[in-house]
């Protein structure tokens, strides 16, 4: 079945656009992906009346994929009746998704009974929804749920944002208000498997959606990808993405399974590991960390030796506060009275921060507005963005005031983040190295990677991230100092000797 339906959808695509599903946050599944979410769902407690929900269903793949296993699971009619339920309103793809259903109700005869629904899933319950997942009144529920749902951003005073004010913080995507519903969807112990972004897994954006879903839903299984260019590749969509398996319950698990694989095409080398679900859900946010092997289970539970934060110790780092694109009337090719230096990630360099030429237009701002510029003191200063292939995802520089005494302010560009004091007095040069330390270690690199897919390094997750105490920091930085390497390798040495031996 699944092999007809992935033929009829590569039909759709040929005469469909790809600009046009972009903007509706429209992409199809591989069949090899379909048939792995498939597999996913333990069948082995269901029997007589199968309800399925397929909440974003586009042609049927994931649908098909599903009824192909559960077809060939019913060798002992164990199954009276198998109905699904399709949410779809894309006027283009409906009748292709119409005739699938057709051509799968012919081969499952009267095994098999389907609707279609042509309204906006979300929009259709959000009285139900109510707040309340588990509730258990006029909402339908369902005992398996597979989803691929849109990824598209809306904004927040959209119609489907405000539906769902409980998870919704800021602009959101439709992917992850489309995984809480289904959750809300399921029956009591019932399973769902979704493909999703990993973007949800960590920082305040996706807090109250993290809540929701982890309180009223356990994790069993997440299969991770090595390469995010394959999971779409009809598509050729770059995407960090995940397929999560999640049970409604609110009985507490040991374990979760976490599975890798390099891409989609081939799903018959796959890497496994059991982790402990306080591993990987954990702290007050529920940041949910992305082991794929017991070397990263090693550096989580290195890292997690201590409680405390930067925040703790007083420090925290924050973004660079030039928007460049918003203030040319106050950036400057040259030096002269009145301006000062403004420093871009391009000016990090070999763990020191200089002032370059920075292949920039403008290497300068103007002094006149306080809101622009911070005190020339010490700081140490992290790229907020890398590329997915670089080596390492942070990249910091100590930035020393001494190296442009001649300033008392300076700026920082937007793709800057910098550790500063909380209090706003200057931190002393062993703490501002010691911090350094941590973050050019091998350890905090890996840590900060199992915690997020992205190729973005995040104020709020650093400052969320266990550190040793204040002593400790700066007795790693006198070490450092003394050392005058400012390397990976020595600053791996030192950190590991002193806070983690």
């Amino acid at each position: 079945m699944l092999d007809y339906i992935i033929e009829q959808t590569k039909n759709f695509l040929s005469d469909m656009p790809k600009s046009k599903r972009k903007k509706k946050g429209q992409f199809f599944t591989s069949a090899e992906t379909a048939r792995f979410m498939a597999d996913m769902f333990d069948l082995s407690k269901l029997q007589g009346n199968i309800e399925i929900l397929d909440p974003g269903a586009g042609t049927g793949i994931l649908s098909s994929a599903l009824l192909e296993r559960l077809q060939k699971e019913n060798t002992e009619s164990k199954y009276r009746k198998i109905e699904l339920t399709c949410y779809e309103t894309d006027e283009d793809v409906l009748p292709v998704l119409q005739a699938n259903m057709v051509y799968i109700k012919n081969i499952l005869g009267e095994l098999f009974c389907y609707r279609i629904i042509m309204e906006d899933y979300i929009l259709s319950q959000s009285n139900d929804f109510n707040g309340d997942l588990f509730a258990s009144e006029n909402p339908k529920k369902y005992d398996l749920i597979i989803g691929n749902p849109p990824y598209l951003r809306i904004m927040r005073d959209d119609k489907i944002a405000k539906a769902v004010p409980e998870i919704v913080h800021g602009a959101p995507n439709l992917y992850f208000i489309f995984t809480a519903m289904s959750l809300f969807n399921l029956k009591d112990q019932a399973e769902m498997t979704y493909i999703i972004p990993r973007s949800w897994t960590s920082g305040a954006y996706f807090k109250a959606f993290r809540k929701y879903l982890l309180s009223n839903g356990r994790i069993e299984q997440m299969h991770l990808f090595v390469s995010r260019d394959k999971v779409f590749r009809e598509e050729e969509v770059l995407q960090e993405t995940m397929i999560l398996k999640v049970e409604k319950t609110q009985q507490e698990v040991e374990d979760i399974l976490v599975t890798s694989s390099e891409n989609s095409n081939d799903f018959s080398h796959i890497s496994s590991i059991t982790v402990p679900y306080s591993a990987i859900v954990s702290g007050e946010d529920l940041y949910v960390y992305l082991p794929t092997c017991e070397r990263d289970i090693n550096v989580l539970q290195k890292i997690n030796t201590y409680q405390k934060t930067l925040p703790d110790e007083g420090l925290k780092m924050k973004t660079g506060i030039v928007v460049d694109f918003r203030q040319w009337d106050d950036l400057r090719k040259e030096p002269g009275e009145h301006i000062l230096p403004l420093f871009y990630s391009q000016h990090i360099r070999d763990g020191r921060v200089n002032h370059m030429p920075s292949g920039k237009e403008y290497d300068w701002i103007i002094d006149e507005k306080p809101s622009l510029i911070q005190k020339n003191k010490n700081y140490v200063f992290c790229k907020r963005f890398t590329a997915k292939e670089e080596r390492r995802r942070l990249q910091c520089g100590v930035y020393s005031p001494s190296d442009f005494s001649e300033y008392q302010y300076i700026g920082t560009q937007n793709k800057i983040n910098f550790v500063d004091k909380i209090d706003g007095s200057e931190m002393d040069k062993e703490t501002t190295y010691g911090v350094f330390a941590l973050l050019n270690t091998t350890l905090f690199d890996m840590y900060y990677r199992i915690l997020n897919g992205s190729t973005q390094v995040n104020s709020t997750e650093i400052n969320n991230i266990p550190v040793p105490p204040i002593v400790l920091i700066k007795r790693i930085g006198e070490r450092l100092i003394q050392s005058d390497d400012l390397s990976t390798e020595t600053c791996d040495k030192i950190v590991l000797e002193e806070a983690y031996g």
